[in-house]
């Protein structure tokens, strides 16, 4: 059986869940492959993709900051990627390098895990980096009609017309503060958090608390160190349902590994390992 390796790049990238979520698929679909993580600083990216070309490396997860700056050391896009603007995974077929962006479509199988279908809701998302682009791209395209709240209002802005101009639906920007979430949270059927407001070591910060939602809100935090952020206790406070970012996590991964195999990726399985290595982490 052929052994492939497969990599994830970023900087920092102590602490991520992908190899112990990756070598457990790899197991479990009976494939002799490895999945490391590669510390990657910014000005070594390009000799990097270099080097890994030319050890055949088979695949590659990437990881914050590399997902912009990468794009240019391609081959190709695949469309997931053009309408983003951002790579979080690269397939390597015979030395031809060729970007895709898994995070979108990853955080619309999280919420359709859930029984939650975005087609005709009303969905406000928060903030406008590089997951609120590809989650903001999916959305829209699904049918959703969709809000973009960021504290600078000019990348909101900037986002909105983007989704206009490469898919030709119109998406609303707006501040984010207190008082106009507050009211636009009334109006949401969706409330989607993409900032890092909220993630360890400062979990115990929230830009929407339980007064300002409503019982048939359905909230979901992409944040997942913590699972259970302040943003989901306050939403379960309010009555609303709740949607854990441990569950993007995995389907982004489960997606990355069928475009690297095409194979259908063992998503419980690769959820149990991160689960654990999460508990293990704790202790």
């Amino acid at each position: 059986m052929d052994s492939k390796v497969f990599a994830l790049i970023g900087d920092p990238v102590e602490g991520t869940l992908s190899p112990m979520m990756m070598n457990a698929a790899f197991r479990s679909l009976g494939l002799n492959h490895a999945y490391v993580a590669v510390r990657v600083p910014g000005k070594l990216l390009a000799d990097a993709v270099v080097g890994l070309r030319k050890m055949d490396i088979a695949g590659l997860n990437v990881t914050i900051p590399h997902k912009v700056s990468v794009i240019t050391l391609l081959d190709g896009l695949d469309e997931s990627a053009a309408l983003v603007g951002a790579v979080n995974t690269i397939k390597n077929t015979r030395g031809k390098l060729i970007g895709f962006n898994t995070d979108g479509e990853g955080a619309l199988r999280n919420l359709e895990s859930r029984s939650v279908k975005v087609k005709g809701k009303r969905i406000l998302l928060l903030g406008s980096g590089g997951a609120a682009r590809a989650i903001a791209f999916s959305v829209a395209e699904a049918g959703a009609d969709l809000t973009i709240a960021n504290r600078t209002a000019a990348r909101a802005t900037e986002l909105a017309l983007t989704i206009e101009d490469k898919l030709g639906i119109k998406a609303k920007p707006m501040p984010l503060n207190r008082a106009k979430i507050k009211e636009a949270v009334k109006g949401s059927d969706i409330l989607v958090n993409t900032t890092s407001v909220g993630m360890r070591p400062k979990e115990n910060r929230t830009l929407v608390t339980s007064d300002m939602m409503h019982g048939d809100l359905i909230v979901f935090d992409i944040v997942y160190k913590p699972l259970r952020t302040r943003l989901l206790r306050e939403a379960e406070r309010a009555g609303a349902k709740t949607v854990e970012g441990l569950g993007m996590l995995v389907q982004q991964a489960a997606l990355a590994l069928e475009i690297w195999t095409g194979k259908k990726a063992p998503v419980k399985v690769m959820e149990a390992a991160a689960r654990n290595e999460l508990r293990r982490r704790a202790k």
